[in-house]
C-alpha cells in the first residue's frame, strides 16, 4: 500500500531519508520513481499539489528534432519509455501521433535549410515539403508563408497529466513519501547529512536533489551553493474557437521557422503561442495581455484563422541555463547536492532519460546502455561546465 501525501507544520518531523528531492514537477516525480525502489525517498513540493507552475501548464510535444544536440539525444533516449510504459501509467497511450511542420516564406528558406543541415545524420527523420504539400497539411497558412516546410511525421503529443501522475503514483507505490505545502526554508549540510527545515516539517537526508524548476538557483542559495545562472522565461498560450469550421484534428503542430508562432489543434479548438521568452522572477506566471495581442496579430499575419472567442489563456515558466542544456549532476562545491534543473521547454519529453541518468549517478551505478546508445554524454550536462565563470560573490 502506498504511503499518503504528508502535510504538517514546521515543527513536524518528516523523518530521515536517503534522498530528499525538492520539486514534485515532472523532473522530481520521475526521479523519485526511478530511485524509490532502492532508496528511502522524500519528495518535497512547495505547493498544495505537484506540478502547479510548469508541468501542469505544458502543451508538450515529443520531437526528436527540437532543441540542441544534447536535448535531441535525451529525447531519443526517452522514446522507448514513453512508448512502452503501457498500463503501468495509463490505459491510453502516452504518445499520440501529431507530427510537426516547420514552415517558411520565400525569404526564410535558407533558415529552413540550415535546420535540416544541423540535424546531420538525423535528417532522415524529416521530410522536405513543397508549397503545395505544406498547404495540404496546414490549409490555413497564407500562401506567402507556405513556400516550403520541414515535416517530422513521428512527432507526438504527450499526455502530460497521465505521465506526471503515473510517475507520482509509481513513486508512492515503491515507497516514496510525498510532502506538499513543504517549501524549503533552511538547508544545512552537517555530519554527512542534509538537515532541512520546511513549512511541512523537518527532515534529514544523505543527498539533496535540486529539482525546483524556476526556483533552482534560489534553493541553491538557501543551501549555500553557488547559483548556475538559471533564467526563468515566461511563455504564453491561448486556446480559441475559430469563426470558420476546420477539419483540423489531423493538422500537425505548425511552427514558423523563426519560432515567432506555433499552433495546433486542441480538442476541437486551436492552441497558439507567440513562443515568447520574457525573463521573469520565479513566480506564479500569468498571461500578459500584450503577449495575447501579439499571438493574435501573428495569427492574422501568417494564417487565415479568425479567432472568434478565446476560451483559455495561461502562462508558464521555462527555465534555461546559459547554453540551453539541462544542468544535471553533483555540485563540486558542496557535498551531496545534486542539480536537476534547466530543462527549459523540453522537460516533459526528456524526463525519462534525465531521471535514469540522475538515478544512476546518485546510486553510483553505470550509465544505462540505452542512454549511451543514443549519445547522452553526462559531462555535457554537468554543473562543472559553468563553475569557472560563476562569481561566488553572488552568494552574498
Amino acid at each position: 500500500m502506498s504511503p499518503p501525501d504528508f502535510t504538517g507544520s514546521p515543527n513536524s518531523n518528516l523523518g530521515d531519508f536517503d534522498i530528499a528531492i525538492v520539486g514534485a514537477g515532472i523532473a522530481g516525480a520521475s526521479l523519485a520513481y526511478e530511485l524509490s525502489m532502492n532508496a528511502r525517498v522524500l519528495l518535497l513540493e512547495m505547493e498544495s499539489q505537484p506540478g502547479y507552475h510548469t508541468t501542469g501548464r505544458s502543451a508538450a510535444l515529443f520531437s526528436e528534432v527540437y532543441g540542441n544536440d544534447v536535448i535531441r539525444a535525451l529525447t531519443r533516449a526517452s522514446r522507448d519509455f514513453l512508448s512502452n510504459v503501457g498500463n503501468t501509467f495509463s490505459s491510453n497511450p502516452l504518445l499520440i501521433p501529431r507530427g510537426t511542420l516547420f514552415f517558411s516564406s520565400n525569404t526564410q528558406i535558407e533558415k529552413l535549410q540550415s535546420l535540416s543541415a544541423n540535424l546531420g545524420n538525423r535528417s532522415n527523420s524529416v521530410q522536405w515539403l513543397t508549397d503545395r504539400e505544406v498547404l495540404e497539411r496546414v490549409p490555413v497558412l497564407r500562401p506567402e508563408y507556405a513556400a516550403a516546410g520541414l515535416y517530422e511525421p513521428d512527432a507526438c503529443d504527450i499526455d502530460v497529466h497521465a505521465l506526471h501522475q503515473g510517475y507520482l503514483k509509481g513513486a508512492r507505490l515503491r515507497g516514496a513519501t510525498v510532502a506538499c505545502d513543504a517549501c524549503v526554508e533552511t538547508a544545512v549540510y552537517q555530519d554527512s547529512r542534509w538537515a532541512l527545515g520546511t513549512r511541512a516539517g523537518r527532515c534529514t537526508s544523505t543527498v539533496l536533489v535540486n529539482a525546483a524548476g524556476a526556483w533552482s538557483d534560489e534553493l541553491g542559495r538557501i543551501a549555500g551553493v553557488a547559483p548556475v545562472g538559471l533564467t526563468p522565461l515566461r511563455r504564453t498560450a491561448v486556446v480559441f474557437e475559430d469563426s470558420a469550421i476546420w477539419s483540423s484534428h489531423n493538422w500537425p503542430l505548425a511552427v514558423d521557422i523563426e519560432e515567432q508562432l506555433y499552433f495546433k489543434p486542441d480538442a476541437g479548438r486551436i492552441l497558439a503561442s507567440p513562443a515568447d521568452e520574457t525573463p521573469s522572477p520565479p513566480c506564479d506566471a500569468q498571461p500578459d495581455e500584450f503577449d495575447v495581442a501579439v499571438v493574435l496579430d501573428r495569427l492574422e499575419q501568417m494564417t487565415v484563422l479568425k479567432p472568434r472567442r478565446i476560451t483559455g489563456k495561461w502562462a508558464g515558466l521555462r527555465t534555461f541555463s546559459q547554453d540551453r542544456s539541462p544542468v544535471v549532476g553533483f555540485d563540486t562545491s558542496v557535498k551531496q547536492f545534486y542539480w536537476l534543473g534547466g530543462q527549459g521547454g523540453y522537460g516533459i519529453q526528456t524526463a525519462p532519460a534525465l531521471a535514469k541518468l540522475a538515478a544512476s549517478q546518485i546510486l553510483n551505478e553505470p550509465l544505462p546502455e540505452l542512454l549511451i546508445a543514443q549519445g547522452v554524454i553526462p559531462s555535457a550536462l554537468s554543473v562543472t561546465r559553468f563553475r569557472a565563470t560563476i562569481n561566488k560573490e553572488t552568494l552574498k
